[in-house]
């Protein structure tokens, strides 16, 4: 699927035709656009390839003196030339995704006011009660991927208000780099309510709004009016939840998954990828899945949501649901949550078993001997040399994630887990971690980057034209993610596919998606193809069109 300047037919003309980023090639203009479209002149005389203009790309990234200037270099470039912007993060992804995505937007989401350049998405504000439906109404795209966050929970950041917009913006970069949804049809969305930082409040550059946030019936009564303004608008469309806090994220998603294609990427995709992760490495060992003992530490929406999809996956394997729910043991700021223990909200009951209360989380190891140790905490260096010790004293081959994002709050270091364990861990952490020698052998450590799957998942549910999304759509997108790890991965201890493949696996994965939204019964009727050239149909590719002259010109 690529893209000429004219097939919209939009008609634009010199200066105003380079300064459109959807259609313009800089000087991949050839010489008959230069003539037909008023170019002659404008341009230096020299016609590029694109591959020529990746190549200054990168040669003015790699250059910048640290990663948030290689950011904004990468804002800058969406901003004026769509195309070459998609093409440098499609083909090289594994440098460019830390930039665009975490850890680098953690840094660029903290001061987003101060890097402003130009508007991108849509802005829902608390003073837009009675008026969503008109704000929404003046997006003139039709929008298919929509992500939408209130900026409260910001990666490990916490609350950063409107200066959480880059994360829907980044997240929806990855869905057209690694699934191909093509970027006008992407909607980022800041659900803008307030703020309780109140550097925020007195910082001259915030953009949002400098009041206390919106709470209780208030902001339920405008994200309703969100969610039925753009169900209205954008009837096909799939709406991602991102960085809301926890109060929110669950209430929220329990309230709207049945009434609109509406899912949480904090809680069921990394629930997903955490899954597949599990799904490789218990292979990896050649322990059945079905066996599985599982530790979070930390009880959040990405632990809570990843213990749903571990049960769900384990129920798969023929475990009954309070069995499976038995294997997932939760390890909160204050210890084993178990049975009885006060201050439980919803999400924790529903894992809190009878036990003996322990404090300590190498008792906690020693005592319920997990085969996997999942760090979801955000508490930096959790994971301290005694307890990756005791995971390696009870397993040959202990899993070890530390999944929390950005790369300041891991648990530990890639390096610390295998030194701690004799080199034996099997580990995966949430940001990325450079390859580790051990003993002589090279180990890459696997990221579990929700990136593996929410952009799959998003294209297959566009795919289906899905009315909703049940968990086990979820289950069907882990095991395809999980089976995309070759032997040659695992060989390296990397339990996830290379990122140089994230088109491929998120072909394999919106497929999975697809077929089990039919096999459910909430798919619509799509277009009369097979599944397959259904899914390839909806994959844009970031090239330029010879000769990309629009119509009327």
């Amino acid at each position: 699927m690529t893209r000429s300047p004219g097939d919209r037919g939009d008609g634009l003309r010199g200066m105003h035709l380079l300064h459109a980023p959807r259609w313009n090639h800089g000087t991949g203009f050839t010489e008959e656009e230069r003539d037909a479209l008023a170019l002659r002149g404008l341009l230096p005389p020299r016609v590029q390839d694109i591959e020529t203009q990746v190549a200054r790309v990168l040669e003015n990234l790699r250059r910048k003196s640290d990663d948030l200037e290689r950011y904004i270099g990468l804002v800058a470039l969406q901003d004026r030339n769509e195309t070459l912007f998609y093409r440098v993060l499609l083909e090289h992804l594994p440098e460019m995704m830390p930039l665009i995505y975490t850890p680098t937007v953690g840094a660029a989401c903290q001061q987003f006011g101060h890097i402003f350049r130009r508007p991108r998405g849509l802005y829902v504000t608390a003073r837009d009660r009675g008026r969503v439906a008109e704000v929404v109404a003046n997006w003139p795209y039709e929008a298919r991927m929509i992500v939408v966050t209130d900026g409260e929970r910001i990666l490990g950041l916490g609350d950063l208000g409107a200066d959480g917009m880059g994360i829907p913006i980044g997240k929806l970069a990855l869905y057209t780099a690694a699934a191909g949804i093509e970027p006008q049809t992407c909607l980022p969305i800041m659900f803008d309510v307030g703020t309780e930082d109140r550097a925020r409040h007195d910082d001259l550059l915030y953009l949002g709004l400098r009041q206390p946030r919106l709470r209780g019936p208030e902001y339920d009564a405008l994200f309703a009016e969100l969610v039925d303004a753009l169900i209205a608008r954008f009837p096909d469309a799939v709406i991602q939840m991102e960085d809301f806090a926890r109060r929110n994220a669950f209430r929220l998603l329990r309230e709207y998954r049945e009434k609109a294609c509406l899912f949480n990427d904090d809680i069921q995709g990394t629930g997903c990828v955490v899954a597949a992760g599990l799904l490789s490495a218990f292979r990896l060992v050649g322990r059945p899945f079905a066996d599985a003992r599982v530790l979070f530490v930390g009880a959040g929406e990405a632990s809570i949501g990843t213990g749903d999809t571990v049960a769900g996956m384990l129920e798969r394997e023929g475990c009954l649901p309070g069995e499976a729910r038995s294997r997932c043991w939760f390890f909160d700021s204050r210890g084993l949550v178990i049975e009885g223990r006060d201050r439980l909200d919803e999400e924790k009951l529903r894992f809190a078993h009878p036990h003996p209360f322990i404090g300590d989380l190498v008792e906690a190891i020693e005592t319920l001997r997990p085969h996997a140790l999942i760090g979801a905490s955000g508490v930096p260096g959790v994971f301290t040399k005694e307890i990756v010790e005791a995971m390696a004293r009870i397993e040959a081959r202990p899993i070890v994630f530390a999944l929390s994002n950005p790369t300041s709050k891991a648990e530990c270091t890639a390096e610390q887990a295998y030194a701690w364990s004799g080199g034996r861990a099997i580990f995966a952490s949430g940001s990325p971690f450079p390859p580790v020698e051990v003993g002589g052998e090279t180990r890459v450590p696997g990221q579990a980057n929700n990136a593996y799957v929410f952009p799959g998942i998003g294209l297959g549910l566009i795919a289906s034209r899905a009315r909703a999304v049940p968990d086990a759509l979820f289950l069907a997108a882990a095991e395809a993610l999980a089976a995309a790890a070759t032997d040659d991965d695992l060989a390296m201890g990397r339990v996830f596919p290379a990122l140089e493949r994230i088109r491929e696996v998120s072909r394999r994965v919106a497929l999975a998606v697809v077929r089990a939204a039919i096999d459910l019964g909430v798919a619509r009727p799509g277009p009369a193809l097979d599944l397959e050239e259904r899914v390839e149909s909806l994959m844009w590719y970031p090239a330029y069109t010879e000769p990309g002259i629009p119509e009327g010109s």
